[in-house]
């Protein structure tokens, strides 16, 4: 998951000061022009959304005569982007035409009067039925409308280096049925293969959304009977006050932390240990097992300035068990992003012309392979080339079925910020898990305006 994190308010004022000539003349000033604003990845060696997009500019201009599309990239950390973006759809003089939209801040968005409806563009398009429901919620309303079209998705799993795990011992076939299992694995390879990082799950305020949904989400929608959401009573319409599955998943996190099973705590709560588990840690053998997401391929292929032939030969994958093994048996946290319209597009009939392009059946699935993602499309799910275009493809896709999604309502970003307080303070050993409970669940009333149950 790309993270989040909170801004100062000078952070966030440069920004918006930045943000308002991020489009030039805005997307009303020439009819014959869609803009498209996407988020540019900071690695400048990563090309994979440049050059799909390319692509597919290159395919909706041929099939446009007088047509054009102009690529409107921002390159910043995903924080600086929500900020960017949000500043630019502000105005008519700065809205583009389309947006790439996180779905973890999609309602913040909606809530704001910044997108656009495309019930009506939907409506009249024979491909919105071959996406799968999940995704297509999460892109909706709590109007019931729906602002987005979804590109893909994702899931998480447990990514394990199998050259390590046989210097510990371990098995190369691993699939932990517990949360013990996973800690006790690493506690093997800590002892047996010390000159190696046994285990790294993110935590703290510096990698923002990663460390909640990544890591935190991963543990708490574990410790339940994986039918009713720890984290929000949909019935109730409230979100949950901090109780005993909530205190679990951070004692996880404290013992990672406080057994040193983990990186360096300096390490963990640098803002770039992302780019360093993907870059560094994995491929370099200094990391044995991450609870990370299914794209992280995307990194190690050719033509990604990082290739890595080898790592479906090193790596190894195991689904994340429940806490105590209980059913499902595993769990997954999924996300994605979606391709939105502003409010205040000049041109939105071209924008949705140009999603259209992009969500062809074989468009969709050259990108879903290309930047490792999850097919949101019935029909390329299910397509063996899809399958077994890359190794992992099968195993991540296969997760869906007992993934979860967050309950991305317009105050979650805020509700995600006191989780991220409440694991980095365990993760220093500032506070103990009591104490971290009981702060979170007092931000949770300041976050929602006390629209708290207690579990």
């Amino acid at each position: 998951m790309r993270p989040t994190a909170a801004l100062t308010p000078l952070v966030a004022l440069v920004l918006a000061s930045t943000a308002l000539t991020a489009c030039g003349g805005g997307s009303g000033s020439d009819p014959d022009t869609v803009k498209v604003s996407f988020k540019q990845s900071t690695d400048n060696s990563v090309k994979v959304m440049d050059t799909y997009l390319a692509d597919i500019r290159q395919q909706f201009e041929k099939a446009h005569p007088g047509k054009k599309v102009e690529l409107v990239p921002i390159k910043a950390p995903d924080s600086e982007y929500y900020t960017k973006l949000q500043q630019m759809l502000r105005s008519p003089k700065t809205a583009p035409d389309l947006v790439y939209e996180d779905t973890f801040l999609i309602n913040s968005d909606i809530t704001s009067g910044y997108l656009k409806p495309l019930d009506p563009y939907l409506a009249k398009w024979p491909d919105w039925d071959r996406f799968i429901d999940t995704a297509k919620a999460a892109a909706k309303g709590e109007d019931g409308k729906t602002y987005g079209v979804p590109d893909g998705t994702d899931t998480r799993g447990l990514w394990f280096n199998k050259d390590i795990f046989a210097k510990a011992g371990l098995p190369a076939d691993w699939q932990p049925r517990t949360w013990d299992d996973v800690l006790t694995a690493a506690r093997t390879i800590k002892k047996k293969v010390p000159d190696v990082i046994p285990l790294n799950v993110y935590t703290g305020k510096p990698v923002g959304e990663a460390a909640t949904m990544q890591t935190f989400e991963m543990l708490l929608y574990g410790t339940n009977d994986g039918r009713t959401d720890p984290l929000y009573d949909k019935n109730a319409k409230k979100w949950i006050a901090g109780g005993q599955g909530f205190e679990d998943a951070l004692a996880f996190v404290e013992t990672v932390y406080e057994e040193k099973l983990g990186p360096d705590v300096s390490d963990a709560l640098d803002p770039n240990v992302m780019t360093r588990v993907r870059g560094e840690w994995l491929p370099q053998g200094k990391l044995a097992i991450a609870l990370d997401g299914s794209w992280l391929p995307q990194d190690w292929l050719p033509g990604s300035g990082h290739e890595w032939p080898e790592w479906s030969k090193t790596l190894g994958l195991a689904a994340m068990p429940t806490q105590n093994g209980q059913a499902p048996g595993k769990v997954s946290m999924s996300g994605g992003w979606t391709w939105s319209i502003p409010a205040k597009a000049g041109n939105p009939d071209l924008a949705f012309e140009f999603i259209k392009t992009m969500q062809t059946r074989a468009n969709a699935q050259k990108w879903y392979v290309a930047n490792s993602g999850i097919a949101v499309r019935e029909d390329v799910a299910e397509d063996p080339a899809y399958v077994d275009a890359q190794p992992g493809i099968k195993f991540f896709t296969d997760l869906v079925a007992t993934t979860h999604y967050r309950p991305a309502y317009p105050a979650y970003p805020k509700v995600s910020t006191a989780v991220q307080e409440a694991m980095e303070g365990v993760t220093t050993g500032d506070t103990s898990v009591e104490e971290a409970t009981s702060a979170y669940t007092d931000a949770l009333k300041d976050a929602t305006d006390d629209q708290v149950v207690e579990r």
